[in-house]
């Protein structure tokens, strides 16, 4: 009786590490995918950055900081929505890698409803 309980125990708790060892290498895969997309933003947002201010410092007088001004503003406003549709894609990718670790845990461990509650709604469904 020992042998077949410490049997059952064995392989449960062996079930149980290969599901979190999965589970770990999905939430990391997620991560490696937030922090690349991450990085690829901030280039970008450098690159246009350092664009700008190289037209900023060759504007000389009124009139160039005149026609510098458009540029700053339209780049304030791309960078806010390349910082906003980062956060939206990233959200999105973490849904995602959620949603794979919970469809990996209802695999693995497959629950059922305690007999109780499966005759309570046996009897409100006559």
């Amino acid at each position: 009786m020992y042998e077949q309980f410490n049997s059952q125990v064995v392989n449960f708790g062996k079930q149980f590490a290969d599901s979190a060892l999965k589970a770990n290498a999905l939430a990391l895969q997620n991560a490696e995918r937030l922090l690349g997309l991450q990085v690829k933003t901030v280039e970008s947002q450098l690159n246009a950055n350092v664009g700008f201010f190289n037209e900023a410092i060759e504007a000389n007088g009124l009139e160039g900081a005149k026609a510098v001004w458009p540029k700053g503003v339209q780049l304030v406003k791309e960078s806010a929505e390349r910082f906003v549709a980062a956060g939206q894609e990233g959200l999105g990718q973490s849904i995602k890698a959620s949603e794979a670790i919970a469809e990996l845990m209802r695999a693995s461990f497959p629950f059922e409803a305690p007999v109780a509650a499966r005759a309570g709604k046996a009897r409100a469904s006559k």
